[in-house]
């Protein structure tokens, strides 16, 4: 059994957007309204979390999912996926448990700079993460109840991972996935894709190269995440193919 939860399916600015009065950014219906991009991934008694992002800790409480972490796994380290790792030591005070959190070498180089203080904590009497970066330098990675494969794509010019756990696969930030991974694509239940906007952009899929990947891989079900102010969700999701929709935040997906 696997439960998928979208924490947050907003691009790097979020929306509703500072400074911006549009339709989508001002609309009341709450599947408008996107935090920065993260997913919890709960198989049988393991939940992982994929990416850190600023708003975090608020994304935890609403969907009630603060109480406990086995990893994380970390996609690549823009701000909009990181800047909210501080907020895994709300589950650390709970229990006094390091908690890993899983990326590539170069990232945990980046994120060892960023949060130095986790590997130098703050004098007695005061709290940092307890946290232990592990580096993912294998094809498979095992965490629990959960079989993990860590997949190549590209985000622009940057090497960034996606993921695939059982049938279901997590693929934001990337414009290129390489055919070898393309291959470990296929036969999937469900499947969330970048899809940042109607314009091409260069280093994200718009919503027209988004669809025609989900075409090539025929995945069950997709949901376009890292969206803008660009879509309004009712109006995209009546446009859209068959077994295509725009995630939303607070999206709950399970699966045998």
């Amino acid at each position: 059994m696997m439960k998928i939860t979208v924490l947050g399916c907003g691009t790097s600015m979020g929306v509703p957007m500072m400074g911006c009065r549009c339709p989508v950014c001002l609309s009341p219906n709450p599947r408008n309204r996107r935090s920065r991009p993260s997913i919890m991934v709960e198989v049988e008694e393991t939940r992982l979390l994929i990416d850190t992002p600023p708003e975090l800790r608020l994304q935890l409480i609403q969907y009630g999912l603060d109480d406990r972490l086995d990893a994380v796994l970390i996609t690549h380290t823009h701000a909009d996926h990181i800047m909210g790792m501080d907020d895994i030591r709300g589950y650390t005070l709970q229990t006094q448990t390091q908690i890993p959190v899983y990326a590539e070498p170069d990232a945990i180089q980046d994120l060892e700079r960023v949060f130095r203080y986790v590997a130098h904590p703050f004098p007695p009497g005061s709290s940092s993460p307890l946290i232990r970066f592990l580096p993912i330098e294998s094809d498979i990675l095992t965490i629990g109840s959960a079989e993990i494969r860590p997949l190549r794509v590209f985000h622009g010019a940057m090497p960034i991972l996606a993921f695939r756990i059982g049938a279901f696969a997590y693929v934001t930030d990337t414009n290129l996935i390489p055919e070898e991974s393309m291959a470990q694509l296929i036969d999937l239940d469900f499947l969330i894709l970048d899809a940042l906007r109607y314009q091409e952009h260069p280093t994200h899929f718009n919503l027209e190269q988004a669809i025609e990947v989900a075409r090539l891989l025929q995945p069950k079900r997709v949901a376009f995440t890292h969206l803008t102010h660009d879509f309004d969700y009712e109006t995209v999701n009546a446009e859209l193919p068959p077994g295509m929709e725009l995630a939303y935040d607070g999206m709950i997906v399970e699966m045998n």
